[in-house]
C-alpha cells in the first residue's frame, strides 16, 4: 500500500459534507496547518470537528469556522476565538464541551476499541446531564462513550514512508491518540524519510494506524498567546 501523497490537496480527497473529523493539536501547537488550509479552500460543509479547541479567529480551525464549514465542535476549551463565541450565542454552531481528561480518554478509548468507560469528572455538573451514572468505591462516576471519526488529521515532526510518526515535545498532545481513532488517518509531517530510517524506539505512532502521509510546507507555527517579560 503506497501511503505517500504529494500534498494536502491529494490527502483530503474523500472528506465530504457532514463527516466527523478529528484534528490534532493543542491550541495552535502541533496542528495540521497544511490540511486545515486546504480544507478551507473547499466547499465542504457540515463538519463535526473533534479537537482540543477551535484555533483562533485567523488561524487553525478558525479558518473553517469563519467559512461556516463546521456545524458542531466537540472540544475542551474554546476561549480564544471571538467568532466561535458569536456563532455559539447566535445558534449557528453546536458545541459539546468536555473536561479535557474526559475528551482525551474518549479519543484514546475509541482508538483502543473500548466502547465506553466510567469517569468521575463532570458528575453533578451540566456535563453529566442525560448521562448514566454509577457509584464506584463510594464515588459517583459518569459513563462516557468513546469517540471515533471518519478521518483523523494529525501533524508530526518526522514520518517515514510506512506511516510511522514521531512527534516533537508538546506537539505530541492529542495527535498520538487521534491517529489511532480515525477510520482513515492523514498525517502531515515536517520531514518525510524512507522506511527504516527512524529509530523504532522513538516512534510514537506505528504506521499501521496511518493510511495517508505527506510532507508539509511553509509551517508558520504561530504562538497562540505571547507572554513577554518587561
Amino acid at each position: 500500500m503506497n501511503k505517500v501523497l504529494n500534498n494536502a490537496y491529494e490527502a483530503i480527497k474523500g472528506i465530504e459534507d457532514n463527516m466527523t473529523v478529528m484534528f490534532g493539536g493543542f491550541g495552535l501547537c502541533g496542528i495540521p496547518e497544511n490540511t486545515i488550509m486546504e480544507l478551507s479552500k473547499t466547499n465542504i460543509k457540515g463538519l463535526i470537528c473533534i479537537s482540543n479547541n477551535c484555533g483562533v479567529d485567523d488561524f487553525g480551525l478558525g479558518f473553517l469556522l469563519r467559512n461556516k464549514q463546521i456545524k458542531k465542535m466537540i472540544s475542551s476549551y474554546v476561549g480564544e476565538n471571538a467568532e466561535f463565541e458569536r456563532q455559539l450565542l447566535n445558534g449557528e454552531l453546536e458545541v459539546e464541551l468536555l473536561p479535557q481528561g474526559s475528551l482525551a480518554e474518549k479519543i484514546r478509548a475509541g482508538g483502543a476499541g473500548i466502547p465506553a468507560f466510567y469517569v468521575p469528572a463532570g458528575y453533578g455538573t451540566e456535563v453529566g446531564i442525560g448521562k448514566e451514572s454509577r457509584e464506584f468505591n463510594g464515588k459517583m462516576h459518569l459513563l462516557e462513550h468513546a469517540l471515533t471519526a471518519d478521518y483523523a488529521v494529525v501533524k508530526a515532526w518526522k514520518g517515514d514512508t510506512h506511516g510511522n510518526l514521531i512527534y516533537k515535545h508538546t506537539a505530541n498532545n492529542f495527535n498520538n491518540m487521534m491517529a489511532m481513532a480515525g477510520k482513515i488517518t492523514i498525517a502531515e509531517v515536517e520531514e518525510l524519510v524512507p522506511a527504516g530510517e527512524l529509530d523504532p524506539n522513538c516512534i510514537h505512532t506505528p504506521g499501521i494506524f496511518v493510511q495517508r502521509i505527506f510532507q508539509g510546507v511553509n509551517y508558520e507555527k504561530r504562538i497562540e498567546k505571547l507572554t513577554l517579560s518587561k
